[in-house]
C-alpha cells in the first residue's frame, strides 16, 4: 500500500427522521463534536488520503466547510451537493474525484468508531482484489418472509454478513459502475452492490461491532458511553 493514494467520499445529507431530530444525524453533537468530526477525524492521520469530499444538504455547506479546513488543512477539501438519496450524493461527489487516487473510500458520515488499522486492512484488500469493504458476521437468524410476513425460508448464518463503511474500489471501477449501473429504480443500498451488478469482484474484511452506524436514539446513548469510555 506504500504511496498509493485514496479519494475519501462522506455522504452526509441524510436527514434526521429515524433519530428524532429536526438536525440531519451527521451534525449532531456527540460529546464536545459534531458526529461528522468524529467521523473524519478516523481518517486524518492515515498516509496516502489525497482529498477529501463531502455531500451534505444546502443548509450545511458552509459549516461543512469549515469543519474539513480546520481537520485538513494541507489536503484538498470540497463540499458538494447531496442527493435526495445516498447514491445521488455519491455520484455528485465522484464527479470531483481526482485523477491522481488509485482508490476511492466510501465511508457512512455517522459511523463514528471505525478504527485506523482496519480502515488500512481494507485500502490494502481495495488494492489487491480492486473492491473490498468492511463488514461483520451476522450473530442473529435472519429469516426471509413474503410480503403477507409468513417466513419463506431461513438463510445459513454461517455465509451472511453485515455489511459496513468503508467500501472502499478502484476509482475506475467504481466510477464506471456508477455510470454504467446506477438507475432511477435501481434498488441498491450500497456501492458494493453496484460492483457485483458491474461483475466486479469484491472482498470482506472483518470489522468491529463499534463500527455501528448511528440510526435511533439509541444508538446515540451507546455512542456517547463509548466517546467517555475512550476519553
Amino acid at each position: 500500500m506504500k504511496g498509493i493514494g485514496f479519494s475519501l467520499i462522506i455522504p452526509a445529507a441524510g436527514s434526521g427522521t429515524r433519530m428524532q431530530s429536526d438536525i440531519p444525524k451527521p451534525y449532531l453533537k456527540l460529546g464536545e463534536k459534531l458526529i461528522l468530526q468524529h467521523t473524519l477525524e478516523c481518517f486524518q492521520s492515515l498516509k496516502g488520503l489525497r482529498e477529501v469530499i463531502v455531500a451534505t444538504s444546502p443548509d450545511f455547506i458552509s459549516e461543512t466547510e469549515e469543519v474539513l479546513s480546520e481537520l485538513f488543512p494541507e489536503i484538498p477539501v470540497i463540499v458538494v451537493r447531496g442527493g435526495n438519496e445516498r447514491r445521488d450524493s455519491i455520484k455528485n461527489a465522484l464527479g470531483q474525484v481526482s485523477d491522481t487516487s488509485e482508490l476511492i473510500a466510501v465511508h457512512d458520515a455517522v459511523r463514528p468508531f471505525v478504527d485506523g488499522a482496519t480502515i488500512k486492512s481494507c485500502l490494502q484488500k481495495a488494492f489487491e482484489v480492486g473492491g473490498a469493504i468492511v463488514a461483520v458476521p451476522v450473530k442473529d437468524t435472519i429469516k426471509k418472509v413474503t410480503k403477507d410476513l409468513i417466513i419463506a425460508k431461513t438463510p445459513d448464518r454461517s455465509r451472511l454478513w453485515q455489511a459496513q463503511t468503508p467500501q472502499i474500489f478502484r476509482r475506475k471501477l467504481l466510477i464506471e459502475a456508477y455510470q454504467n449501473n446506477l438507475s432511477e429504480n435501481s434498488t441498491v443500498t450500497d456501492d458494493a452492490s453496484l460492483i457485483e451488478l458491474a461483475g466486479g469482484k469484491v472482498a470482506v474484511v472483518e470489522g468491529s461491532r463499534e463500527n455501528f452506524k448511528l440510526t435511533y436514539p439509541l444508538d446515540m446513548a451507546v455512542a456517547e458511553m463509548l466517546v467517555k469510555r475512550r476519553a
